[in-house]
């Protein structure tokens, strides 16, 4: 029910307060009425207090045949075709009344003004609201709203004279059914989505894996699911971390509060709710992971906020989830803002909001991070926000397709789930992944490992994550700088590799990484040595021996090996491609191999356990006659020896 006009219309059962003066003489009133008309007006009434719009539609139907020009019917009638969302007639006996008395309710103008904009007829739903609000009403609040739907009107105006590309198409009956499908969320590599499904009033999540001709039938999440409504979820990049919105009044921190899950290999854990820093008596709920998971957006009605429910974030420490902060005015308003999404290159959020100007309810914007500071959120246009109410955004990790659910049909509340290709103004920066799996290079069984990621020229560990019990990872890779990997596991070398990223070029194809850890101290039986260990992010001067800074990384590490391993002995090799003279090619390429041998006893490695060795161009591991291959073949490696 219309919780603006329907409640002047029926407040104790009384006929509408005047406002100013009746213009025509042929105007009726409810209190004109008598008899068999205003048992009729009262029956009607009734039946809209207790829901049944038909029944009331019905009654007030016959009662504008005997009077047509009953004021307070065709309002109550305009109220509930409103509610019906039959909005061509509800603006018809919205005009019609205030073609009979233009000031009998100025109300009626305000209602009229959101009618247009159903209809998105926004220049007619700009006139009537600033006709509402020359009629000066007393209520501030109804004043200040109305206001901004006028701003809404005039934004909208324009926004439809400029449309953004916008080509949705449903997702296929494997996931659409005639229930409620909404809020997708997918993992990094676009293979696995989770969404909500609505049945019979129960929200539980479904899961649906993408094969080579689409998507497969949705499955429920029979370990994640309960007896109470879960959803507003959020997937970590790897597809193991669930956080999601868990709502019962009688439990936690507050009606609704955030709970987390993880995954190995097909096994979830129990649900468990995050502490108090996140969950607070008020509403917690909609969050959002960051890439590196070290990040958690969401949106809260907590103290402190700028008005309804705005977003925040908690950053993830050593001791847990940390007291979460506001993003601030960039982003959140004296209205609602919320179902927050971070995209994985860290720096682009998508949300919803009805409090910056808009196209009515719910639209979607973009906000962009710039170093630490939050740009002023941008709307991201017409058509994909609409009148309605425009939901949530998700979007892949190259940034080219959006996922949305959107209601289907003009009656009730049917939601599917859309995917659209997403135009240029509204994508993040190219974001990549590297997917490994380790095994042992003795046996191929798989090793439960820690990948790290880092900033060679700052020697930043950005993320570390532990591979599942099938020794799988997969790490997201922004566009705009390098790249420094490894693999490491207790009782095993390390795995190096490094990613060249720094230039923003489109992304398509991700790093798949087959990588065998060789045991760190070789049992004597073995009758091939572990091969050599190439030091990927090891630099040294054009030409020169010299270690530049961001070899630092890659030494400390090397260093901690040979700490934990006090047995283990090494030699490191020195390569070169085939450009330039042969000699000289053996001489450099020892004087790298020296340079790690000196760094490290320098920084306390017994030198009885190190050897060094140039191999110059003797011992190429590509072909020489491609850039790609001559960088490959400039390497320093190490490699275990037995005595």
């Amino acid at each position: 029910m219309n919780r603006y006009l329907t409640g002047f219309l029926l407040a104790a059962g009384l006929l509408l307060l005047f406002s100013g003066c009746i213009a025509a003489q042929d105007v009726l009133t409810q209190k004109d009425l008598s008899g068999k008309l205003q048992k009729q007006y009262e029956k009607a009434a009734a039946y809209n207090r207790q829901g049944d719009l038909e029944a009331a539609l019905k009654e007030l139907d016959g009662l504008l045949e005997k009077t047509p020009n009953l004021i307070d019917a065709l309002l109550l009638r305009a109220a509930i075709h409103y509610d019906r969302r039959d909005y061509t007639a509800a603006r018809t006996d919205y005009q019609t009344a205030i073609g009979l008395s233009a000031g009998y309710e100025p109300l009626a103008w305000y209602q009229l003004g959101l009618t247009c904009q159903k209809m998105e007829d926004y220049a007619g739903a700009a006139d009537a609201l600033e006709h509402f609000i020359a009629s000066n009403p007393k209520r501030q609040e109804l004043r200040a709203r109305a206001e901004h739907h006028l701003e809404n009107a005039r934004f909208a105006e324009k926004a439809v004279k400029h449309p953004k590309p916008f080509h949705p198409a449903p997702l296929s009956d494997a996931v659409n059914t005639a229930e409620s499908e909404y809020l997708p969320a997918l993992s990094a590599d676009g293979d696995y989505m989770i969404f909500t499904r609505r049945v019979n009033g129960q929200e539980d999540f479904f899961i649906s894996e993408k094969t080579d001709t689409g998507w497969a039938t949705a499955t429920p999440a029979e370990q994640l699911n309960t007896p109470l409504n879960e959803g507003a979820h959020a997937i970590s990049a790897d597809g193991r971390t669930l956080v999601y919105t868990g709502c019962n009044p009688r439990a936690g921190f507050g009606g609704c509060d955030l709970f987390y899950a993880t995954r190995d290999g097909d096994t979830w854990t129990t649900p468990q709710r995050l502490g108090p820093a996140i969950n607070t008596p008020a509403w917690e709920g909609q969050p959002s992971l960051s890439a590196d998971g070290r990040s958690l957006y969401f949106a809260s009605e907590r103290k402190g906020g700028y008005g309804g429910r705005d977003i925040w974030v908690s950053y993830l420490g050593a001791k847990g989830w940390g007291d979460p902060v506001n993003l601030g005015d960039s982003i959140n308003t004296a209205g609602n803002d919320e179902c927050p999404f971070i995209h994985a290159d860290g720096q682009t959020l998508y949300f919803c909001s009805d409090g910056w100007p808009g196209m009515g309810d719910d639209d979607l914007f973009i906000a962009r991070r710039e170093g630490k500071v939050w740009r002023k959120a941008q709307n991201l246009g017409y058509p994909l926000n609409t009148p309605a109410d425009d939901g949530t955004l998700s979007v892949s990790l190259d940034g080219k397709t959006g996922y949305f659910a959107r209601e289907t049909g003009s009656k009730g509340r049917k939601f599917d789930i859309f995917s659209f290709p997403l135009f240029e103004d509204a994508r993040p920066k190219p974001v990549t992944f590297v997917q490994g799996h380790v095994k042992d290079q003795t046996n191929d069984e798989p090793v439960e490992a820690v990948a790290s990621l880092s900033d060679p020229e700052t020697n930043e560990v950005l993320s570390a994550f532990r591979t599942d019990k099938n020794g799988e990872f997969l790490i997201c890779l922004p566009a705009g700088r390098n790249y420094a990997l490894h693999v490491e596991a207790d009782g095993y070398l390390f795995f190096s590799e490094h990613f060249e990223l720094k230039e923003m070029k489109p992304l398509d194809d991700p790093f798949l990484l087959e990588i065998k850890l060789s045991p760190a101290l070789p049992s004597a039986t073995e009758a091939e040595p572990a091969p050599p260990v190439v030091l990927r992010n090891l630099f040294f001067a054009t030409g020169s021996a010299e270690l530049r800074p961001e070899s630092g990384e890659e030494l400390r590490r090397l260093k901690s090996l040979l700490d934990k391993n006090p047995d283990l002995k090494i030699r490191i090799n020195g390569h070169t491609d085939n450009v330039g003279d042969e000699q000289a090619n053996l001489t450099l390429s020892e004087a790298r191999a020296k340079a790690v041998y000196d760094w490290l006893i320098a920084n306390g490695i017994d030198a009885q356990r190190l050897r060094f060795q140039g191999f110059g161009e003797s011992r190429p591991i590509d072909a020489n006659d491609t850039p790609e291959g001559r960088q490959r073949n400039r390497r320093t490696e190490f490699e275990v020896i037995r005595n």
